[in-house]
């Protein structure tokens, strides 16, 4: 099995890993919110609110919450590639 971090500075390497894991922490909260209210996404969210078939409070907040979770997860993301691109040079 190939190591992936095998050269990689350990630094660096614990970085990657916990950016990992938030990425996936960051998903699957945003999911688990969603998944409480029957939805595959924000848009289907809000239109539950809209509808009347979700409560506006705390409804909305929640979808905010996955909203924040989503840019979030994005965010670390681009960080993540930035710093996947140092162990490729």
């Amino acid at each position: 099995m190939v190591d992936f971090f095998e050269g990689v500075d350990p630094e660096l390497a614990e970085e990657i890993q916990s950016l990992s894991r938030l990425i996936y922490q960051l998903r699957e909260n945003r999911k688990a919110i969603l998944d409480g209210y029957g939805v595959a996404d924000d848009a289907a969210m809000l239109e539950c609110i809209r509808t009347g078939s979700a409560t506006e409070h705390p409804g909305y907040e929640h979808y905010l919450a996955a909203r924040i979770l989503d840019d979030t997860r994005e965010a670390v993301r681009s960080a993540l590639a930035g710093r996947l691109k140092e162990v490729r040079a």
